[in-house]
């Protein structure tokens, strides 16, 4: 678009007109500087009005500016979204997330929107690892050559022409891939903040190769596979040598041989493999379709322990969800291990303790065969899967394997959706489903034998006065309200909810952490725990009092009130020479955290 020819004028009026349209629209913006002096202008006092070529149709309502101080209601939106947006750009940044593209969105027409979201992304400090889905493609180039796709369980039998099809597909999308990335973003008129040879520089360096090593899977169960490879080692260094070099890595499905055959591997396997030897933040499955609740609502959140007790649950029906409870052992989730302080995580699988994957000169896992004693990482795939019989269970299952394995959160998008991606990772409730294996992790409803532990955690904060006293009666009689963080056997935090259902609120009340555990997010966890409880019962605001840390809930959302908006119950009780502070928060309608029971999957 050509540079708008600026015409500076003077204008006697002191507020924004817009003149009659004359060969197009012109809006006469009048900036107010009172005594300026310039020379060939008249400026006593009045206005400089500059008039530009103009949209008529863009922002001509708003124009005008309103009370709240905006130029007209797009850009009072746009502020107002970008700034929601910092405390998740800020988040993101630096974090390393694997993303797999499902074979459907791959050969469908949304693969564009994505890339360039990732482009977006990427510019904005997260390092991206990219496995793209083949199948779709290799199956319909068998079909126009007159073969037909064979699967066993969750492999393809890669017979010599399947290979061919392999081979082909995946350099056809790696080659897209780069040519989509390639352009960066689209350069506008930028002229207005610099003539900046950055604007014009390509898009993101990709970067592909041999980083997977594989092995043939064999004769199995007197079928032979072909050459379908397992994967047997990737290689961390140069993946993370690429990263760091400001790349987007693209790791094909394709791996190599010790004697130099191409296999042809399963994607999900390779997406999972390199999540788990990584150490990435985020494993993010791009799907064809919503994971749904029975009544056709999306699942936003599901537990770790909701996931992995569902898989089991569908064991009998589903070869997927048989084979993730072979791979990860009888053993229900309770058998994990919980976080550190640090942050580090402890996982105790089949009786054997696993802190994290470690390397071998950085290439391959710490026994050099595998993350563990079993497979490198988790195949879905064959009939089951391409009929979608049980939804995306087969997703889901991915998702529990790779959190198991100790990465904190997968989430599963519906790339169909335009934007998903960002709306996934730049908004509270996001577009998809989120696994997660360290959110609400010990965090439970209080029980009698919790007293103990209880009052230990709040009795220092009593003495301080930042909690009101409570007795043991007191306490006893309130359990019920109270939800606990516990640890090794140990309670570290705590906090209650007490609700006032006529006025649609609730109070929040003695959120305290150990000393120990301070400054490691239980409280923010107790807190939004509080919340979405808060919302399953229909409240719409949380109030709170307190005397010392206004400054901590402020951050979070509340916002300081008056003893008028306290309930009227509530505000009977209140100890006024306590000189407390009251803070309102509005809660958001909760999208998420839908018991087990309600699950179900199915393809919309």
């Amino acid at each position: 678009m050509a540079a708008a020819t600026i015409h500076p004028r003077i204008s006697p009026v002191s507020c924004v007109g817009t003149a009659a349209p004359s060969r197009g629209a012109r809006n006469f913006v009048c900036l107010r500087n009172p005594g300026l002096k310039s020379e060939g202008a008249v400026s006593h006092g009045r206005n400089r009005a500059v008039a530009c070529c103009f949209d008529p149709e863009a922002r001509s309502a708003g124009v005008a500016g309103g009370s709240n101080g905006y130029p007209g209601r797009e850009d009072e939106q746009f502020v107002h979204w970008f700034r929601q947006a910092w405390p998740y750009i800020r988040g993101h940044r630096g974090s390393t997330f694997v993303v797999v593209i499902s074979g459907e969105i791959v050969a469908g027409p949304h693969l564009d929107g994505i890339l360039q979201d990732m482009s977006l992304l990427h510019g904005l400090g997260i390092k991206f690892v990219l496995v793209p889905g083949t199948h779709v493609q290799i199956d319909k180039l068998l079909a126009e050559r007159g073969s037909k796709a064979k699967y066993v369980g969750r492999y393809r039998i890669t017979d010599p022409d399947s290979l061919e099809a392999a081979m082909e597909a995946a350099g056809g999308i790696r080659l897209t891939i780069e040519a989509k990335l390639s352009p960066g973003p689209p350069i506008l008129n930028l002229r207005r903040h610099g003539d900046n040879s950055r604007w014009h520089e390509l898009g993101v360096s990709v970067a592909s190769g041999n980083f997977l090593a594989a092995k043939r899977r064999g004769v199995v169960e007197g079928v032979d596979y072909g050459a379908t490879g397992e994967v047997k080692k990737i290689d961390v260094s140069r993946i993370r040598e690429r990263l760091h070099s400001d790349c987007i890595v693209v790791v094909s499905n394709l791996g190599y041989s010790s004697s130099g055959e191409v296999l042809n591997c399963n994607t999900y396997e390779v997406a999972t493999a390199c999540a788990l030897a990584i150490e990435a933040d985020k494993l993010i499955c791009i799907v064809d379709g919503p994971i749904l609740d029975e009544c056709g609502r999306l699942i936003r959140f599901m537990t770790l322990p909701d996931a992995d007790l569902l898989i089991r649950k569908r064991a009998k029906q589903s070869d997927i969800a048989a084979n993730y409870v072979k791979a990860v052992g009888e053993e229900d989730i309770g058998c994990l291990g919980y976080h550190d302080l640090n942050g580090s995580s402890s996982i105790t699988w089949n009786g054997r303790e696993f802190s994290g994957a470690t390397f071998n000169n950085g290439v391959g896992f710490d026994n050099g065969n595998g993350l563990w004693s079993g497979e490198q990482g988790f195949a879905i795939g064959g009939e089951e899967r391409l009929s979608r019989s049980n939804g995306y269970l087969s997703e889901l299952a991915a998702a529990a394997f790779v959190c198991r394995g100790g990465v904190q959160r997968v989430h599963l998008i519906d790339g169909t959706l335009g934007g998903a991606l960002l709306l996934e990772l730049f908004t509270r409730d996001g577009m998809g489903t989120m696994v997660a294996s360290d959110v609400y992790e010990g965090t439970r409803m209080a029980r009698a034998a919790d007293l103990p532990g209880i009052r230990q955690i709040i009795e220092p904060m009593e003495e301080t006065g930042a909690l009101v006293r409570r007795t043991d009666e007191q306490l006893l009689e309130a359990l019920h309200h109270f939800v606990v963080v516990e640890r090794d056997g140990s309670i570290i935090a705590c906090a209650a909810l007490f609700p006032f259902s006529k006025e649609r609120c609730g109070e929040v009340a003695a959120i305290s952490v150990s000393p120990e555990c301070r400054g490691h997010g239980q409280g923010d966890k107790l807190l939004d725990y509080i919340e979405k409880w808060a919302s399953s019962l229909g409240l719409e605001k949380l109030f709170l009092l307190t005397t010392r840390a206004a400054d901590w809930f402020v951050r979070r959302g509340f916002s300081e009130s008056s003893i008028e908006s306290i309930p009227d119950e509530r505000r009977k009780k209140i100890n006024l020479s306590r000189g407390s502070k009251y803070y309102m928060k509005k809660l958001q309608p909760e999208l998420g955290g839908i018991t087990l029971d309600k699950f179900t999957f199915k393809k919309s």
